[in-house]
């Protein structure tokens, strides 16, 4: 009896290849996606740029290039500049303020296009008038922003090593210096559409600025967390136009908490600013200081007395008190008696920390003694109690 042989079933060899065909066909639909949204880049970039010139804001590219494939699209900008329209109170018409940039390079991820990550390579720098007039410097710099095409949900940047010089007769000289800078917004749970409401987080670790008050030019430490309402939308518009809406819209700017360390002096405070129709600061925050001794030579208010009295200074602490009228009063004592008008300054410079340390109430701040006392704003004038520490410029 001979064997029975099945016969050989011929095994099909297509679905060998099915897998591999589906790999280069989502391949090439993946491909052809990216070159899609790439290709789409110059595009949004042109209307966003048309957007921001209508606000006066005009930026242009020497060179742009798009890259990043399979999963990214990195979109890189040399030569950037920037033309800004700068209007301050009191000028008729805006100034042009050019700045200029060696590099951007802006990344999303295509998986997340809503999520632009950008990097700016330094140095920045401004001029007036086609003269330059400022250079900005970093050694790291980079933001994210959440939400685009359309209104972002939230923002943020960072700069580590920055400073700011002022540029004349092609010498430097510094304004601003900080290690580390950030600075970051969202909207707040209780903005919506036509009432937005920013949350805003302001750090500074080693920050100083040069040629506005003394008591800024020593490095300090700060964290400010603040809330902004008042706006009616996100649309690009000059500055001066963005505050002057705010205040029609009785804007205020909430603090919610703050922190500023300098050497021994730490403050704290809360409160809330709004605008006048001035353009003015106006509003109250109650502040607690620990080493508020440190503020009275930081202010100077102890050399009024100690060096002569300057007619602009004493119009600063001490409004309606003539110059001449203290002088001659000490200068006579001196003439008098040798040295009594010296002990008089120095009586009279311990009455005026006295009286600034009897400012508010007692408190305690992390363990120290301190006082708490309202600093107001104004019209823009800085009040410390009865004392004029400092006057700000108007907004608009």
């Amino acid at each position: 009896m001979s064997d029975f042989v099945l016969p050989t079933r011929r095994r099909r060899l297509w679905p060998v290849f099915i897998m591999p065909i589906l790999v280069v066909v989502l391949a090439a639909a993946w491909s052809a996606f990216w070159f899609y949204a790439a290709s789409k880049v110059d595009e949004n970039v042109d209307a966003w740029r048309a957007r921001e010139a209508a606000a006066g804001r005009t930026y242009d590219c020497a060179d742009r290039s798009v890259a990043g494939f399979p999963f990214r699209l990195e979109v890189r900008c040399t030569g950037v500049s920037v033309a800004l329209l700068a209007q301050t109170a009191g000028q008729a018409a805006a100034q042009p303020i050019n700045a200029k940039l060696g590099e951007i390079l802006v990344v999303a991820q295509i998986y997340d296009p809503k999520l632009l990550i950008a990097e700016f390579k330094a140095p920045a720098v401004l001029s007036d008038r086609g003269q330059p007039a400022m250079v900005v410097n970093w050694s790291t710099a980079r933001s994210s922003i959440v939400g685009l095409p359309g209104p972002p949900d939230r923002a943020d940047i960072v700069f580590d090593d920055a400073s700011v010089d002022r540029i004349a007769a092609s010498v430097q000289a510094p304004i601003a210096r900080a290690k580390h800078i950030e600075l970051h917004g969202r909207n707040a749970e209780s903005s919506t559409p036509d009432k937005p409401v920013i949350e805003a987080a302001l750090q500074i670790g080693g920050g100083s600025i040069q040629d506005l008050h003394p008591l800024l030019a020593v490095p300090f430490d700060a964290d400010i967390r603040a809330q902004l309402s008042g706006l009616k939308d996100f649309s690009p518009k000059p500055w001066p136009a963005r505050f002057r809406e705010l205040q029609a819209a009785g804007g205020r700017v909430e603090i919610v908490q703050s922190r500023i360390q300098q050497g021994d002096l730490i403050s704290v405070a809360s409160g809330s600013l709004g605008l006048t129709a001035a353009g003015n600061l106006d509003g109250e925050v109650q502040m607690t200081v620990a080493g508020l001794e440190k503020v009275i030579p930081a202010l100077g208010i102890d050399k009024l007395l100690e060096m002569g009295v300057p007619q602009s200074a004493l119009d600063r602490f001490a409004p309606g008190v003539k110059s001449a009228d203290v002088n001659n009063v000490l200068g006579a004592l001196d003439r008098a008696i040798p040295g009594l008008g010296k002990v008089v300054r120095q009586n009279a410079s311990a009455g005026v920390t006295a009286g600034v340390n009897s400012l508010g109430t007692e408190a305690m701040l992390e363990g120290r003694k301190a006082r708490s006392f309202p600093l107001k704003f104004v019209d823009g004038a800085v009040m410390m109690g009865s004392l004029k520490v400092a006057q700000i410029p108007p907004l608009f």
